[in-house]
């Protein structure tokens, strides 16, 4: 608990975290998957066909190699091909305020809604989405909003072979379904960052694999300036 002391937001982790907790564990159509020291839920049926359908064609519009805040050693660490969607598209915006409503969390918290395409054998081997401190891109992240507390998934399409994304350390492994939402903290219950979020998304076996990402900060987002 010292770290909450000598942490002037980890309050609002712990309180963000247990708040958005109750409110899934309440919400009808949301289930609680068993995890080992993490919290992570999976909505069913968030987004219509459709409307995966309509943000799967303006990923490939967009999409180029995905990238990484650090570097990796590893050419095959992330070799998947993403794009930040454009909020001048309409779908964009009505799957964001979904996202937005099923989280409760305010909006101006939430990063730019990430989207992500995974060809046969491309990945993402394990990684945490919160922000480890000293490393090169924490002085920014920290003037961006801070740490990432919630990450808000959406599988855009059923995958025919491989794909799922897994948890290894709370011994969880989800599979593709158009139109779920996965949901996870981050942090920890005292607000720190969690070693128990560890995922990755597993090579893609066999078709391609589509989804979305929403991470939410501690405090409001601002991108960093290029």
């Amino acid at each position: 608990m010292n770290n909450v002391v000598s942490d002037p937001y980890a309050l609002y982790r712990m309180q963000i975290g247990a708040w958005v907790k109750e409110r899934m564990k309440r919400t009808p159509n949301v289930l609680q998957i068993p995890a080992k020291g993490l919290d992570i839920f999976v909505a069913r049926d968030l987004l219509t066909r459709d409307e995966c359908e309509q943000v799967m064609a303006l990923i490939d519009k967009d999409r180029v190699p995905s990238g990484l805040l650090s570097p990796s050693g590893d050419p095959e660490f992330r070799t998947s091909e993403s794009c930040h969607l454009r909020m001048t598209d309409r779908v964009n915006i009505v799957v964001q305020d979904k996202i937005n409503h099923l989280t409760g969390i305010q909006p101006a918290h939430g990063e730019t809604i990430q989207g992500q395409r995974y060809a046969p054998g491309q990945q993402f081997k394990p990684h945490n989405d919160y922000f480890h401190p000293n490393t090169d891109y924490w002085e920014s992240m920290q003037r961006s909003g801070g740490q990432r507390t919630w990450t808000a998934m959406v599988f855009l399409n059923d995958v025919e072979a491989g794909g799922q994304t897994w948890f290894p350390d709370a011994n969880v492994r989800v599979t593709p379904r158009q139109g779920n939402l996965l949901l996870w903290n981050n942090m920890d219950e005292y607000g720190q960052p969690n070693p128990y979020s560890l995922h990755s998304g597993m090579p893609v076996e066999a078709g391609v694999k589509y989804v979305i990402t929403k991470w939410y900060r501690e405090r409001p987002w601002t991108p960093v300036p290029a």
